[in-house]
């Protein structure tokens, strides 16, 4: 029974000691291993570890991508001495385990308080060397580039590296935004009434150029009508003295018919003329026969 327990004791031990000499790193972790408070080892690899049990510890550090991110969106100044509201993320992660913890201690918040003071140094920099327009859309890929790599060569000296920088937002205050809205407002206001005065222009233009158009086209008509319509008198006319010519007398008598006709169109209507007048010539013949026609 004695012997039985030394062996558990032993097994006991043994398996503590095992315990306290082993360790393991993640494949999303570093690992340092101290001796007496001095780094001995980095382990960036994962897997299964030996250690020396009391003598030697270890601290385990993330490696994946973080993120640093402002709560409030951030004042600069730009070239045109107005102020922006910046709102940006930082994207950085841990590469030289030992250097990160000489630096800051492995404290994660001393990390991102130095990461945010190289971007606010940055932005200030080149936001103070631009107009609002660069900083809002004409140059915002190129500023977060720089920002970039002159962020990631600070946090290198911490043994950190900024992987990206973005601005999410960049607007003016809200003070300064409204006089900018109405400005703009007026702006498209000015060129909606210039357009609007052009197009009038040119309405007119098309108007008057239509009814000149219109004008020609209907003097033009009116002419080739008049021609036409006188080229058809001139016909009907050398067509009728054709024919009259052929019996003068018949063509008195058709004459006077119509005259007749047209004065004693209504029952009310009264002519006053002397009994031997001409208009009464083929009247008093009535009884007569009229003459032959004279064929030439």
């Amino acid at each position: 029974m004695k012997s039985l327990g030394t062996v558990v004791i032993i097994a006991v031990l043994a398996l503590i000691v095992a315990s306290m000499s082993l360790f393991t790193v993640d494949q999303r972790q570093y690992a340092i291993v101290f001796q007496l408070g001095e780094v001995v080892d980095v382990k960036k690899e994962p897997g299964l570890y030996v250690k020396i049990p009391l003598v030697q510890n270890v601290i385990y550090f993330d490696s994946r991508i973080l993120t640093v991110e402002s709560e409030d969106p951030e004042r600069f100044l730009t070239s045109e001495k107005k102020n922006v509201l910046v709102d940006a993320f930082i994207k950085w992660r841990v590469v030289d385990p030992k250097q990160y913890y000489i630096s800051v201690g492995g404290e994660e918040s001393r990390a991102r308080t130095r990461l945010q003071q190289a971007i606010n140094d940055g932005l200030r920099a080149e936001f103070g060397k631009r107009t609002v327009h660069e900083v809002v859309s004409g140059q915002r890929d190129e500023i977060m580039e720089i920002l970039r790599k002159r962020a990631d060569a600070d946090a290198r000296k911490i043994g950190v590296q900024v992987v990206d920088v973005r601005l999410k937002r960049v607007d003016l205050p809200a003070e300064v935004s409204e006089s900018v809205y109405r400005r703009m407002e007026a702006e498209r206001k000015r060129v909606a009434n210039e357009l609007r005065s052009t197009g009038g222009a040119e309405a007119e233009k098309i108007r008057a150029d239509a009814d000149r158009q219109r004008e020609v086209i209907i003097a033009e008509a009116y002419r080739e009508a008049q021609q036409t319509k006188g080229k058809g008198d001139a016909k009907a006319a050398d067509t009728y003295a054709g024919a009259f010519e052929q019996n003068p007398e018949f063509y008195s008598f058709y004459r006077s018919l119509e005259a007749y006709r047209q004065s004693f169109k209504g029952n009310n209507d009264v002519l006053v003329l002397e009994p031997n007048s001409e208009f009464f010539k083929y009247l008093k013949n009535s009884g007569k026969p009229p003459a032959a026609p004279v064929v030439k």
